[in-house]
């Protein structure tokens, strides 16, 4: 599986990004896609998670984008997208997105639990 990550910039405090994580490969609509970020100087950190289980599509995200982000997937497209709002300077980080391959009744949120991983995408909020 290749995960291609876009959609990262520099905007300022309050505005919105949309990024996107193509899959390729072997993949499947089954597999959960999360998205980590990792500011400098800190550890990566869980952002959400989309996967499918016996009971259809669950998301989950981290308490600091409840509200404000939102993910969504095309299977048709082989892609996942964050769609970031009211963007706050401390949403800076490198965005990336991963894959698990191991089926999982809820979203992992560690990245330990996640073996494909696309190179990232650099996110600026300016104040």
């Amino acid at each position: 599986v290749q995960l291609q990550a876009s959609g990262g910039g520099l905007v300022q405090a309050g505005d919105s990004l949309k990024l996107s994580c193509a899959a390729s490969g072997r993949t499947s609509s089954s597999y959960t896609v999360a998205w980590f970020r990792q500011a400098p100087g800190k550890e990566r950190d869980f952002v959400s998670g989309i996967g499918i289980n016996r009971s259809g599509t669950t998301a989950y995200y981290a308490d600091s984008v409840k509200g404000r982000f939102t993910i969504s997937r095309d299977n048709a497209k082989n892609t996942v997208y964050l769609q970031m709002n009211s963007l706050k300077p401390e949403d800076t980080a490198v965005y990336y997105c991963a894959t698990s391959t191991a089926y999982s009744k809820v979203v992992p949120t560690v990245a330990e639990r996640y073996n494909y991983w696309g190179q990232g995408t650099q996110v600026t909020v300016s104040s």
